[in-house]
């Protein structure tokens, strides 16, 4: 017989965490304070690009990451059997452009071992590159090509997301406002700002960028911090850029509404996300470096989300250790979208004991500053 199981928070990972747990026989409910994927999840461009924005080399947190977007195919599969809401997952593959012939040697040792991990991947030179994409600039002298790399388009993953939990039982509730821990060492008692109560035997930490505030509950240091993530799109005019573009300034990523959406001018601000002109600006100097004719362009929409970054730029995630049933899902960064799977696959082994995908996180323990 399952156990009982609240999750905090109602975003990617909160959500992906309940879905898992609660298919596999237990019973969810998730807490939310304001609404579901309201915050740094509904705002994310949906890449899922371990390898280009891994750059440096095969470490524990790019085999996690890899390691999700190889359960994403059936994941999302999953997802959109059971919400039977439609929402776009582009198997578009990624281009990492290069300006100089200083870069080309970093790319050719990019490729050796991402070649070792699974990826086809191959320099293209301007001729090729062009041929692929006409839209992009002629200044550009190559580009690292890797056709595993894929995209969802966020808004409605999210929602699909949620109507899954539904119709698989889970048990959500919003505008909470108000989160008291009560207790959490012989069991989990949860207390809303309107004096509601919420028992369960384990809890699930998922709460994003505000992962600071538990600090005290829990007696742990959580070094999890906003960075605020700004992003604009364009009209696409008909003219969509088949792949996903990285460079060292950012990305461009065509949607299924007729959108390029373009990210990310970061920036720490506290918890405030609305947009700055020279955040925007200083994506539209790069967009149109890499796309000529977005110059003198406006962006038909503009927005900004709250990455929970940590203090070592990898996730805390694991049990407490001084109390097995407080698992934390928290710091995912730039990657919740990506690393939604493998999360909620980590999270339910743990509740259920199980070695499976929780077996190489001891990078990720959550109580590692202490």
């Amino acid at each position: 017989m399952g156990e009982r199981i609240v999750v905090l928070g109602g975003g990617i990972v909160g959500l992906s965490c309940a879905f898992e747990l609660q298919t596999r026989g237990h019973e969810v409910i998730v807490l939310e304070l304001k609404r579901c994927g309201g915050q740094a999840s509904g705002a994310a461009a949906g890449m899922l690009a371990p390898y280009s924005e891994n750059a440096e080399g095969p470490d524990d947190f790019f085999r996690l990451c890899l390691q999700s977007l190889r359960l994403y195919p059936e994941w999302q599969k999953t997802i959109r059997e059971i919400s039977k809401l439609p929402f776009a997952y582009e198997n578009s593959g990624s281009l990492y452009v290069a300006f100089h012939e200083a870069d080309l040697l970093a790319m050719q040792g990019r490729i050796l071992w991402q070649r070792e991990f699974g990826a086809s991947a191959q320099l293209l030179d301007r001729g090729e590159l062009l041929r692929r994409e006409p839209q992009l600039s002629k200044e550009i002298i190559a580009a690292l090509h890797i056709p595993e790399e894929s995209h969802v388009y966020t808004p409605h993953y999210m929602l699909a997301l949620e109507q899954a939990c539904r119709l698989a039982g889970v048990t959500i509730q919003e505008d909470l406002e108000r989160l008291d821990v009560m207790d959490w060492r012989n069991g989990v008692n949860i207390r809303t700002k309107d004096n509601r109560t919420f028992i369960g035997d384990k809890m699930i930490v998922c709460v994003g960028a505000w992962a600071q505030e538990m600090e005290n509950s829990f007696g742990i240091h959580i070094p999890v911090y906003p960075i605020r993530g700004q992003i604009c799109a364009y009209e696409s005019n008909g003219k969509p850029i088949r792949h996903m573009i990285f460079g060292s300034q950012g990305y461009l990523v065509s949607k299924d509404n007729g959108t390029l959406v373009c990210g990310a001018s970061e920036d720490v601000a506290g918890f405030d996300v609305t947009t700055t002109d020279r955040g925007i600006e200083r994506l539209r100097y790069w967009n149109k470096k890499i796309v000529p004719h977005l110059d003198g362009q406006t962006p038909i929409h503009r927005w900004a989300g709250l990455r929970p970054a940590t203090q070592d730029g990898l996730p805390l995630m694991g049990p407490l250790q001084h109390a097995k049933h407080v698992i934390l899902a928290v710091g995912h960064y730039r990657n919740g979208i990506l690393l939604s799977p493998v999360t909620a696959k980590i999270v339910a082994d743990l509740v259920e004991n199980k070695p499976g995908t929780a077996a190489h996180i001891e990078a990720f323990k959550p109580d590692r500053f202490n």
